[in-house]
C-alpha cells in the first residue's frame, strides 16, 4: 500500500462526527463508572486509539480482545497477559458467541471493587453501573452489546459507521453507554494504517483495494505465509512472488481472468480481502506484543 497514498487520504479518515464524538466522549465520562474499550484480536496495539486513551485516563478500564476467534489464540493469550502487567483488566472473546459475557461482568466488577464496596457500605447496593463501550469503528460494538444484553439493542453491521450517537442502554444491573466507533486524527506508523485497512476500520471507498490487498499479502508474507499457501494452493516459489505478482498467481488459480488471459486484480483483491476479515485463511494475528 502506498504511503502517499495514505497520506493523502487522512482527512478523509477524520469526519466531523468522529471529531464529535471525541467531544461527547470526554463530556459523558463523569456520568460513568468504567470504561470498556474493544479491541480487535488480530490487531490489538493498532487498534488502541491514543485518543480514547487520552479522554479515560483515570478511570477504571477493562480491555476487550473482540473477534479472537479471527485471531491466532496463542497470540491473544500474550496479548491478554501484556495489559494485565500493565494493570488494565482484559478478556479476549467473540461477541458473536455470548459465552463469553458472564467473564466480561465478572471482569468489570473486579475493577470495580472499591466503588462497589463504597456503594455498600453507603447502602447503595442496587445502584447500577455504569460503563462506557468505545473502540475503532468496525471492531464490534454493536455486536458485544447486544451479546451482553441478550437482544438487539444496537445497530450491528460488518462495517464502520454504523453507530452514529451516543445511546445509553439497559442491561439489567449496568447501563451500557454505546458510543459511535472513532479514529484519530493522524496516524504516527504506516503499519498501524495498513492494519486498521486489513480488518475494515477505514472504509474500503477511501483506499484503493488493490492497494490493500497488496499491503495484505506483503504482511502475512512475513506472518503466516504457510496459511496462505494452504488456502491458495501455492507452491514456495509462488509464496516468494512480490506481493502484487502473487496477487495475480492468487486470481489466476481462482480462474478470475478477463478476455486475453488477465488476472482480473480487483475482483481477486475484492476476495482476498473478505476471506481474510472472515477468517477463511486461518486465524492469524498481524501484532505480537513483543513487536510494541
Amino acid at each position: 500500500m502506498s504511503k502517499d497514498l495514505i497520506n493523502q487520504r487522512q482527512i478523509q479518515w477524520f469526519p466531523g462526527h468522529m471529531a464529535k464524538t471525541l467531544r461527547v466522549m470526554e463530556a459523558s465520562l463523569r456520568q460513568v463508572d468504567v470504561v470498556l474499550q474493544l479491541l480487535d484480536a488480530r490487531i490489538p496495539y493498532s487498534s488502541l486509539n491514543p485518543e480514547i486513551a487520552r479522554i479515560t485516563r483515570g478511570k477504571p478500564h477493562l480491555y476487550i480482545l473482540n473477534k479472537a476467534d479471527l485471531a491466532d489464540p496463542e497470540v491473544t493469550s500474550h496479548w491478554v497477559s501484556y495489559f494485565k502487567k500493565k494493570g488494565d483488566g482484559c478478556i479476549a472473546l467473540s461477541s458473536k458467541n455470548r459465552a463469553g459475557i458472564s467473564s466480561v461482568k465478572n471482569a468489570i466488577d473486579h475493577e470495580l471493587e472499591e466503588l462497589l464496596s463504597r456503594r455498600s457500605q453507603k447502602g447503595m447496593d442496587g445502584a447500577k453501573i455504569r460503563v462506557m463501550v468505545v473502540g475503532i469503528p468496525n471492531v464490534g460494538k454493536s455486536t458485544f452489546i447486544n451479546s451482553f444484553a441478550g437482544a438487539s439493542k444496537a445497530k450491528a453491521a460488518d462495517k464502520p459507521g454504523v453507530t452514529r450517537g451516543k445511546q445509553w442502554i439497559g442491561v439489567g444491573n449496568y447501563d451500557l453507554l454505546d458510543m459511535p466507533g472513532v479514529l484519530w486524527k493522524k496516524f504516527d506508523s504506516y503499519k498501524t494504517a495498513s492494519n486498521l485497512a486489513f480488518i475494515g476500520s477505514i472504509k474500503d471507498d477511501i483506499l484503493d483495494i488493490e492497494e490493500i490487498a497488496v499491503g495484505l499479502l506483503e504482511e502475512m508474507q512475513n506472518v503466516d505465509p504457510q496459511k496462505l499457501a494452504q488456502r491458495y494452493r501455492l507452491t514456495e516459489e509462488e509464496l516468494k512472488l512480490e506481493p502484487y505478482e502473487l496477487l495475480e498467481a492468487i486470481g489466476k488459480k481462482r480462474g478470475m481472468l478477463m478476455s486475453g488471459g488477465t488476472v482480473n486484480t480487483e475482483r481477486a483483491a475484492i476476495m482476498l480481502v473478505d476471506e481474510f476479515r472472515a477468517s477463511k485463511i486461518g486465524r492469524i494475528s498481524l501484532e505480537k506484543p513483543e513487536e510494541v
